[in-house]
């Protein structure tokens, strides 16, 4: 397989733009040939159709070359718009030189010639265009043998306007063309930045949860020996029921940061599960209800089968942004879940708390916050997690509390284990 540079896809990209260019001169052409025959006798018609002819068959050329073999260097695509300039001008040499109204055709190789060649080269064929209109100014043929000065005047104004709507037309579709493509790139490039900045955030996050888990891996076993030791010496009921609550706590602790290395190496893995909405929604009731027993999470069942790609990570995700619920609004929280848009599924987590801070709404999560209860990157690890999965995070604050969307999109199919979950 041949790898292409990047001059080289550019220049296969631009390679329908001159076809069509060059193609457009041709008709141009072919078109002024055809009307000025019929007003006036041409001199030299036969000669101006071969060269047509010859430009045609050159632009077909130049675009199988371009696109099935595009040229690494810039210099051979500057000598091709060279040779245009130069057929352009011979063309026009036989048309009556300066004074054809399509003079103005020698300016679109010289405007394509500024968008994809180097400044040094397009200077070089804006001086070879100014060159071959000065010869045209000193020698051309005349456009016909005969004294025709009326139709000859007809006939020039009439081009300078059709002169004028070709211009304006080929601006309006090659360089506005270049003009969307440009705000295009510069809006990838914007979210290719931000997201770039949330995944270093989210890096160096995870980079400190591994080092703590790391360290307190040592000390929590150290804990849970000498817990055991205590329980064999000290005979005291009061304190053995204590000291069997600190072990029961020292073994959840030892829990959490074994999930936090499962999640990391499933994360890590990009090991992924097709689920129906409905097995999934179960499966996240059923951590909740470990996770808060008492808490009064309404699950607004049903829920729809739509098949969603779910893993470990996006499982937290959700389970945090229920514990904020949970701690804004202790007693009362709803879960819901229902088609969005074609092809999406929305999850919906109301609560009846204060609510976010008006700034942080319908862009929540898209950064660290403040948080009187933790450290404030619950939200926005939520947030990353959702759109690492294809999904947005809205929210929605008024005065009876506030409302979480979570949007994602549907999943093709079905895997063995939603089926069986079915």
């Amino acid at each position: 397989m041949e790898w292409l540079t990047h001059s080289q896809t550019g220049f296969q990209q631009a390679a329908r733009y001159l076809l069509t260019m060059r193609l457009a001169i041709v008709v141009i052409q072919l078109v002024a040939v055809a009307i000025a025959d019929t007003v006036v006798t041409l001199a030299h018609r036969p000669e101006a159709l071969l060269i047509c002819l010859l430009y045609t068959v050159l632009a077909t050329l130049g675009w199988l070359w371009f696109t099935r073999r595009p040229p690494r260097l810039t210099v051979t695509v500057s000598v091709g718009l060279a040779l245009d300039l130069f057929l352009i001008s011979a063309w026009l040499f036989l048309t009556g030189g300066y004074t054809n109204p399509l003079v103005s055709l020698l300016l679109l190789p010289i405007a394509v010639a500024i968008i994809l060649v180097p400044l040094r080269e397009s200077i070089a064929l804006t001086v070879i265009g100014f060159a071959f209109y000065t010869a045209m100014v000193l020698w051309h043929t005349p456009l016909t043998h005969e004294n025709h000065n009326a139709d000859l005047t007809q006939l020039h104004l009439m081009g300078m306007w059709v002169t004028f709507a070709i211009t304006a037309t080929m601006l309006l579709l090659v360089v506005g063309s270049l003009a969307r493509r440009l705000r295009q790139k510069q809006v990838q490039l914007a979210e290719f930045r931000e997201n770039r900045l949330r995944d270093e955030q989210v890096i160096a996050l995870g980079l400190s949860a591994a080092a703590v888990a790391h360290r307190l891996g040592t000390p929590l076993n150290t804990m849970a020996l000498l817990v055991d030791e205590m329980k064999s010496v000290h005979t005291d009921p009061s304190l053995v029921d204590d000291l069997g609550l600190m072990e029961k706590q020292l073994g959840l602790c030892s829990n959490h940061l074994h999930q936090l290395s499962t999640a990391a190496m499933q994360a890590k893995a990009a090991q992924q599960e097709i689920l129906p909405l409905h097995f999934w929604m179960m499966r996240l009731r059923e951590s909740a209800t470990l996770l808060w027993p008492a808490s009064p999470i309404h699950w607004l069942a049903p829920f729809p089968d739509q098949p969603v790609a779910v893993d470990a990570t996006l499982d937290q995700a959700i389970l945090n942004l229920l514990a904020n619920a949970l701690t804004a609004s202790p007693s009362w929280v709803a879960v819901s879940a229902g088609d969005s848009d074609e092809g999406r599924i929305a999850i919906v987590v109301e609560d009846h708390g204060k609510g976010l801070e008006l700034s942080l709404q319908n862009t929540a999560g898209d950064g660290v916050v403040d948080s009187e209860h933790g450290l404030g990157v619950g939200l926005f690890l939520s947030n990353a997690t959702i759109q690492r999965h294809g999904g947005t995070l809205k929210a929605r604050a008024d005065r009876t509390g506030t409302t979480m969307i979570i949007d994602l999109p549907q999943a093709q199919a079905h895997t063995p284990d939603g089926k069986e979950a079915e």
